[in-house]
């Protein structure tokens, strides 16, 4: 999603005075001639506003609720589930606390805690969607935002998911207006409101058996996904043998 050019000047002359554009894009880590082609266009994206909001220190989601597309983001800031919590601890952060936990690990004293792997990780859009559900969340949000589905699917696949969508699929599933905006980048977890440390929490809260079952559904999908690419790796490797 994008805001209007013309609201985005408007708040940009609120909130930076009397700044020049080159001293806001040069603050704010980005090209004069990328915002000049977003004003000329007639959109500013998301990413500028929440860029240019850091660099000047103010709270990126109170900023983000002054555009009218996002109008309603502040109120409908909440804690993450303990589903979505556990949907952004990475594989390999899960694996390693079960490893952690076998009876033939060295005592826990001398075990150092799992740091855990940052926001997003690989998977972090296709996690978050199947732990918020309901079953049926990717069609009504094909339906409800006019996107095509296989567009949506390439999306997911990409571990992308535009603030819209991202925004759209919190609102139909019932959870914080602004935890897509986390999952894909777009903010950080404590801009959301996200407690700090509660991931590293939930992770060791959560039973062995439940771990081993995540883990488990995890590797699955990615042994089918690795499955595709080789198929694919093979099939062109084919096609070159077949010309050579």
């Amino acid at each position: 999603m994008t805001v209007a050019a013309k609201t985005f000047q408007q708040w940009l002359s609120s909130v930076a005075g009397s700044s020049s554009s080159a001293s806001v894009c040069r603050a704010a880590g980005i090209k004069r001639s990328t915002l000049a082609q977003q004003l000329v266009r007639g959109r500013v994206t998301v990413a500028t506003v929440v860029a240019v909001s850091r660099s000047l220190e103010l709270p990126v989601v109170d900023a983000l609720a002054l555009f009218p597309e996002y109008a309603d983001l502040s109120a409908g800031v909440a804690r993450p589930t303990n589903a979505e919590l556990l949907s952004q601890i990475s594989d390999l952060d899960i694996l390693a606390e079960i490893l952690k936990r076998s009876p033939r690990a060295e005592p826990p004293d001398a075990l150092l805690a799992v740091q855990l792997s940052p926001i997003p990780h690989r998977d972090s859009v296709r996690t978050w969607l199947d732990a918020i559900g309901p079953t049926d969340l990717r069609q009504r949000l094909a339906r409800t935002t006019g996107i095509a589905p296989q567009n949506l699917s390439t999306q997911i696949t990409a571990n992308r998911l535009t603030p819209e969508l991202a925004v759209a699929s919190a609102r139909i599933a019932g959870v914080g207006l602004t935890n897509g905006l986390v999952v894909t980048g777009v903010l950080s977890p404590s801009e959301a409101g996200w407690p700090s440390g509660e991931r590293a929490l939930m992770l060791r809260q959560t039973p062995t058996s439940a771990l081993a079952s995540l883990a488990s559904t995890r590797l699955e999908y990615l042994s089918r996904t690795l499955k595709r690419a080789e198929q694919d790796d093979a099939a062109v490797q084919a096609v070159w043998e077949n010309l050579g």
